[in-house]
């Protein structure tokens, strides 16, 4: 029987989101590429039928894919959809084709068997990618073909309980949650650090597209190939040879590996070393969502269980984190002191960040971590300014030391004496954003005036690098505070100019450790950025 095409509506599909099981997540990624592709195949959970399909049914066992093609040179950015639906037991073919960023064009073919509507998605799969659907975990991609994007099953929000009702039928009824212990800042930090739209919106100003790599579905395996294909450029960017074409041709690579939308512009091509940090940057963004996704589906699964009373999901949120916030007095003496560091060494022009609210935070394990530098002096509290969107998987796994990571004074971990410097690392949600101080043991510091961007340790004889700016806050400002019997050096004068350092290349100093636990997070601040 031949295929009967009908009309694509744009009709969302109906349908309720499928149960998936999620591995655990690591606590912390010891690399990250590796570790993403240490996670092995991911588990694939049942798909949702593409929101502009006119179908309400489902996706047929797992005949579903997302395929992408970016070419530079030919200023193409497009995406195509192939999914078998069935619908009161009726088969459909669903093909979805376009532009990125834009509904496209659609067809639907209707077959009288299974095995009819398998048949044509193969057949489909294989002339846009030259690969065999069945041999897809393999997958190669081919020139001028599409290649296909892994994402992971859907997932269910939802907090229902099969049970039985006296006549024998199956009915479906809430479970009863219980009250969240968590007080109400504390309940609105979790919330925005969870948050779907916030997700989104980092992903978005990072011209990501999130409908190939959507929440809850983003692939560890997706994000390791992404690095991959950096390093490739990387290696590009230093050969001559055929330059100009290979970068192109890996730009276009890079793109059809991680979807971007560019809406009607010309792909760009990723050219010199600045850009492809940015890049790495957004991967390892995208790798603590993904982290944070993981989280809160385990949110979800657990409440799942048959179990009469299920904790809040701000509770299971808050839990998952490992680490213990303390809401902190706005009359206390650190409070004051924390205040005064922010505007004294705040952006000059312009009104400081305003402090919402501070917590203070204990990392499950962290203080014995840090304990093995006891014999460490010359500790000091230090800014660190960060992703919005990162910032449950640093309470999670702590601040780490990527093998991709790098900047001006190499792979390690980054701070300032001055608020300024930090928030401009700071990406915000609806112009609230969060930064941390942290207790850093700094050791012998090496001092240096130059950038050195090959560092990824302290020079022998030393633990920890500063590189001097040409202003400091005034040292004579500094007071001390007592964590845990340790006296910790905090900044409370406002920045003056160093004349020794007049014609250092660092404006601001930077401190680096290059060890994690040379570090201890202590102050959360939830601020308000104009």
């Amino acid at each position: 029987m031949a295929p009967k095409r009908r009309a694509a509506s744009a009709a969302k599909a109906g349908g309720k989101k499928a149960k998936e099981e999620i591995p655990k997540p690591k606590d912390a990624f010891t690399s990250a590429k590796e570790a993403l592709l240490a996670a092995g195949p991911q588990v694939k959970g049942n798909r949702k039928v593409d929101e502009h399909c006119s179908m309400n049914g489902e996706v047929h066992e797992d005949y579903d894919c997302m395929l992408n093609q970016t070419n530079v040179g030919h200023n193409n950015n497009k995406f195509y959809v192939i999914q078998v639906v069935k619908e009161n037991n009726e088969y459909y073919s669903w093909n979805r084709w376009g532009r990125v960023g834009e509904v496209g064009q659609s067809k639907l073919y209707e077959f009288d068997t299974p095995e009819k509507a398998v048949k044509d998605f193969e057949k489909k799969f294989k002339d846009k990618t030259k690969n065999n659907w069945s041999d897809r975990l393999n997958f190669v991609s081919h020139p001028g073909k599409y290649t296909l994007i892994e994402v992971d099953g859907e997932q269910d929000a939802e907090v229902k309980l099969q049970v039985d009702s006296v006549d024998g039928k199956s009915v479906v009824v809430s479970k009863d949650v219980e009250p969240c212990t968590l007080d109400d800042a504390t309940q609105s930090l979790i919330k925005l650090l969870f948050s779907n739209d916030m997700f989104k919106e980092a992903m978005e100003c990072m011209n990501l597209d999130i409908k190939k790599m959507p929440l809850g579905k983003l692939s560890k395996t997706q994000i390791a190939k992404g690095f991959e294909v950096l390093e490739e450029i990387e290696g590009a960017l230093n050969n001559q040879r055929n330059r100009s074409k290979r970068l192109e041709e890996l730009s276009s690579k890079f793109f059809t590996t991680v979807p971007h939308n560019f809406g009607r512009n010309r792909p760009p091509t990723i050219d010199n070393k600045e850009i492809v940090e940015k890049k790495k940057e957004m991967l390892m963004v995208l790798a603590d969502i993904e982290l944070a996704q993981t989280l809160k589906s385990e949110t979800e699964k657990a409440q799942e269980e048959m179990i009469e009373k299920v904790p809040h999901p701000l509770d299971q949120d808050y839990n998952s984190l490992k680490c213990r916030l303390s809401l902190m007095d706005q009359s206390c003496e650190t409070f004051k002191i924390i205040k005064k560091y922010l505007q004294a060494t705040a952006c000059s022009y312009g009104a400081p960040p305003k402090i919402l609210n501070v917590w203070e935070v204990d990392r499950e394990n962290e203080g014995e971590r840090f304990s093995k530098h006891d014999s460490l002096e010359n500790r000091r509290l230090l800014w660190h300014g960060t992703n919005i969107a990162v910032v449950a998987a640093i309470l999670k796994s702590g601040l780490r030391i990527m093998p991709h990571s790098g900047g001006r004074v190499g792979r390690g971990i980054y701070f300032a004496s001055e608020n300024s410097k930090s928030a401009g690392y700071v990406s915000c949600s609806k112009n609230t954003g969060v930064m941390f101080l942290s207790e850093v043991a700094l050791g012998k510091e090496c001092t240096i005036t130059r950038d050195d961007g090959s560092l990824k340790k302290a020079p022998k004889g030393y633990d920890s690098v500063v590189a001097r700016g040409s202003v400091e806050p005034d040292p004579s400002g500094d007071i001390c505070i007592t964590l845990e019997g340790k006296q910790v050096s905090v900044p409370q004068g406002k920045p003056k100019d160093q004349p020794q350092y007049s014609k250092s290349s660092f404006g601001n100093s930077e401190y680096l450790i290059y060890e994690e636990s040379q570090c201890r997070l202590r102050y959360l601040l939830e601020l308000k950025m104009h």
